[in-house]
């Protein structure tokens, strides 16, 4: 995994196989915070799904299986953060046809204090809280590389220098 951007611009980074992309999910997992918002975007096959079930797996290491919410829409999960005990609803809207069905999935209770992964977030960003929300797009590569780019709202300017700073220290972890 390498850095290709500068301070204070969306963080880009060179991951050259899951595993580096299950690395960013854990070492973004060590980040989150209750009421965090984690939007993953990017195509079939970029790495959505790898990047949600290491993040899962990081806070939640009793879940021995992380399926894919693609037909259940969610899953969620007992986790433990930095801050205590929490909840983690991970969401995949690729089957949603309009924003408003987020809410029968439980949008609402989930941004009252759970972490939400959400996974096809493009049709429900305007409703989305700006200053927790986390973005990671993924764009697939040649060979299984990709990249990803990282933005996020206010409350996340110093865990982005924190993840930077991890990052460039060479941390595998």
């Amino acid at each position: 995994m390498s850095i290709m951007t500068k301070p204070d611009s969306p963080l880009s980074l060179a991951l050259p196989d899951l595993a580096a992309t299950a690395a960013l999910g854990r070492h973004v997992a060590a980040l989150l915070r209750a009421g965090d918002v984690v939007a993953l975007k990017g195509d079939l096959g970029a790495g959505k799904t790898t990047l949600a079930r290491a993040i899962v797996a990081a806070l939640s290491p009793d879940a021995t299986e992380v399926p894919s919410p693609t037909f259940t829409l969610v899953q969620t999960y007992p986790v433990d953060l930095a801050g205590g005990p929490a909840e983690l609803w991970h969401f995949d809207l690729y089957r949603l046809d309009r924003a408003e069905q987020i809410y029968e999935l439980g949008l609402e209770e989930a941004l009252s204090g759970a972490v939400s992964l959400i996974e096809w977030p493009e049709l429900v960003e305007r409703l989305l809280p700006r200053a927790k929300l986390l973005t990671i797009a993924l764009q697939l590569g040649g060979d299984g590389a990709r990249a990803a780019t990282i933005s996020g709202g206010a409350a996340w300017d110093q865990r982005l220098d924190t993840l930077r700073a991890k990052l460039r220290s060479g941390d595998p972890s």
